[in-house]
């Protein structure tokens, strides 16, 4: 058991698998945090619609009847839901991963688990997710957290991107490595340092993520998303951000 004196935090649950939705109840209340159980993917959208804004963060199992976590994720950013989500994959495919982070999903865990690594976990992205939240509180009162390019505007703060008259909403992942990128501007950042500094992820989780997410900012970004300008690729390293490309 983990305890810790974190505020507390509202947790929406979404496992259809008894034993372990309770023993993740007992240990995210055990370590500060009010939770609230699913077990399938249409009572969490039930439940997120009833009370998104007192949600703080869902967990999220890809497997369970009726819908699966990925379409219940998707129709969570569809909606324009921003609550985090860390999704939870028995499998462990790179390809379960890249559906994860494609639906919308913040972050992964591999099943089985370590429960510290759990905690952990769920506690980065909602200390990540208070200081979205806080910044756009206190929006009024501090120069905003913005950057324009080529005649686009990425507000950090909101999440989300504008591109002349139309509004692109960021996820907490698309957000924090534009961000990445753009603190880097014009040098050459690896796959594995985005990893580990956006995320937080391990050496050897699969790199293909971040080509998924570069291909998603692209269709925002890029006039020509083929033919990319600002989110250019460096072969045999990762990629670069290039404000005002030649």
């Amino acid at each position: 058991m983990v305890v810790s004196t974190a505020p507390e935090k509202k947790v929406l649950v979404v496992e259809d698998e008894a034993h372990i939705a309770s023993g993740l109840r007992f240990n995210l209340e055990a370590d500060g945090h009010s939770v609230v159980l699913a077990d399938t993917g249409e009572a969490a959208l039930a439940t997120i619609a009833a009370d998104w804004s007192n949600i703080d963060l869902v967990v999220l199992d890809v497997m369970l009847p009726g819908i699966d976590g990925f379409t219940v994720a998707s129709r969570m950013r569809t909606q324009g839901s921003l609550i985090p989500i860390l999704m939870l994959t028995a499998r462990g495919r790179a390809e379960d991963v890249l559906d994860g982070f494609e639906a919308g999903a913040d972050d992964y865990l591999q099943k089985p688990f370590e429960l510290s690594i759990l905690i952990a976990r769920i506690n980065a992205l909602l200390r990540r997710h208070a200081w979205h939240v806080a910044a756009r509180e206190n929006a009024n009162t501090r120069p905003p957290d913005v950057y324009t390019f080529a005649g686009k505007t990425v507000d950090f703060d909101a999440q989300e991107l504008r591109v002349k008259n139309k509004k692109y909403p960021l996820t907490l992942m698309e957000a924090n490595l534009l961000r990445y990128l753009v603190q880097h501007e014009g040098k050459a950042v690896s796959r594995k340092n985005m990893l580990e500094e956006v995320w937080n992820l391990r050496e050897d989780t699969d790199t293909r993520a971040i080509d998924h997410f570069i291909a998603r900012l692209r269709k925002y970004v890029e006039k020509e998303p083929s033919r990319p300008r600002h989110l250019q690729t460096v072969r045999g390293v990762g990629y670069k951000f290039v404000a005002a490309p030649k």
